[in-house]
């Protein structure tokens, strides 16, 4: 029997999606191609050829979809802003692509949900990519250009506004592994698109602040829990230490200590381009933010090293998203441990959302008063609708009530926990695996658009509507 438990007063519990996911309209209103759009229409890069031109179609179901949310009582909507849409051409702003989110920000402040805005959420205007992408410096101030013209138009209602999420899936996915848009395979474009990704993101974070000092800004980062095999192992240990350099530290230590981590700077060795750091980027990366979005699912133990193993390390990054081999992380291997496994193969690990919470919270964020919010948790499960598209997902249920679980616990132990977004509100377009994989607490029929609130949602607005888990 489970403990009954209460979140604080003023604890934020919404619901996120992100833009190419979920809007569909493709080419309306002036929207030009995103990297997604080139590199969902390359043969063989996504399953099935799935792209996201319809998605959910939710550009043109936005009011029924703003109150399907009311109804599941979320106090947060998490969205992203599609860059393509506002700026076309990555430069020139399109006033039908911004009508659309003040639209949307009034629909939800009339329904008295807290519109909580992501600027950058791995839709690079493909005519930026065509100039060089994140790999090339320049991008950097069209990125600030973006963020203050969506705060022009938005910033009068909105005031949590966030840069990036998850620059790691960006920068390693999409331009050293190439199982993500834009595809490329270069570490060193990795490398440069992750610096790049930062200082963006701190350049934008001070020229906001400079424009509207009560805005509450910050990114979000993407966090996996990595534990050796067999701890007394040498190899092991030096096999997690690795990977969670480049999946974890690698971003938050720049944040929030103004320098790279110094073991996976001599881990990447002679992969590190010395030309990529230029003066005060560091200070302008480590620019003070008020918020740390922290998107988390799974946890994974690792062995290493054993050079026989690197093809299988290799698939094992590619089925499961793990850091790149390519980048610094050769003979890697993720061991299973025989723990339950959502549709993703990824590992359900509640107590490591807890652990990492904590780790943030004394190295981190504590320090500099900075606030933690879960902006990303959820599961794909193999969803098995009724006659009536009814999905009664109790194993979701299940893997919402641990991790929600897990934030409490590190709260009642001192971390500064303000809000938990699940992951996701609807069934969407689930980037590489295309429409195979379900994260929703709300079905999507794709062929009709019809939603229907699954068990998972039901449970979620009880949650959501008592700030409390019975």
């Amino acid at each position: 029997m489970t403990t009954p438990i209460t979140f604080p007063s003023g604890f934020l519990l919404g619901s996120a999606t992100a833009a190419y996911q979920v809007e569909g309209a493709a080419h309306e209103d002036g929207r030009g191609d995103c990297i997604w759009d080139t590199f969902s229409a390359t043969p063989g890069a996504v399953v099935h050829g799935h792209t996201g031109a319809v998605a959910c179609d939710h550009y043109h179901r936005m009011p029924q979809d703003v109150a399907l949310m009311r109804s599941l009582n979320l106090g947060a909507y998490r969205f992203s802003v599609s860059w393509a849409r506002v700026c076309p051409d990555g430069r020139t702003v399109n006033e039908k692509g911004l009508d659309f989110y003040s639209r949307l920000v009034d629909e939800l402040l009339a329904a008295d949900i807290v519109p909580w805005v992501t600027l950058y959420h791995w839709d690079l205007p493909q005519a930026l990519e065509e100039a060089g992408g994140w790999p090339a410096r320049g991008v950097v101030d069209r990125f600030v250009d973006y963020a203050l013209a969506v705060y022009e138009r938005l910033g009068d209602r909105v005031r949590q506004l966030t840069t990036l999420n998850e620059p790691w899936c960006s920068a390693f996915l999409g331009y050293a592994a190439g199982v993500h848009a834009p595809g490329r395979t270069d570490p060193q474009d990795g490398l440069r698109a992750a610096h790049h990704l930062l200082l963006a993101h701190g350049r934008a974070v001070q020229a906001l602040r400079e424009r509207d000092p009560g805005l509450e800004l910050g990114l979000t980062l993407n966090f996996t829990e990595m534990q050796p095999q067999d701890p007394a192992s040498a190899g092991d240990r030096d096999a997690a230490r690795r990977l969670d350099g480049l999946a974890n530290r690698f971003f938050v230590e720049p944040l929030t200590r103004g320098a790279y981590p110094e073991d996976v700077l001599e881990d990447l060795g002679e992969l590190w381009p010395q030309d990529l750091v230029h003066d005060g980027d560091l200070a302008d990366i480590s620019t003070p933010i008020d918020v740390l979005g922290v998107n988390f699912y799974t946890g994974s133990m690792v062995t290493g090293p054993h050079p026989e193993s690197a093809p299988e390390a290799a698939r094992q990054a590619r089925a499961y998203d793990a850091p790149s081999p390519n980048v610094g992380s050769e003979h890697v291997v993720v061991v299973r441990r025989g723990t339950p496994v959502t549709d993703m193969g990824w590992e359900i690990r509640p107590q490591a959302l807890r652990d990492l919470l904590l780790w943030l919270q004394r190295d981190h964020t504590g320090p500099a008063g900075t606030r933690l919010y879960v902006t990303e948790n959820g599961a794909a499960m193999p969803d098995d609708p009724d006659g009536t598209g009814f999905v009664d997902d109790q194993d979701r249920v299940a893997y919402l009530d641990g991790h929600l679980r897990a934030v409490h616990e590190a709260i009642q132990c001192g971390a500064d926990v303000r809000g938990y977004f699940v992951w996701s509100l609807m069934d969407n377009y689930e980037w590489a695996y295309g429409y195979t994989r379900r994260f929703g607490i709300v079905r999507v029929d794709y062929d009709t658009q019809e939603r229907t609130p699954k068990a998972s949602a039901r449970w979620f607005a009880d949650v959501a509507g008592s700030g409390a888990i019975g």
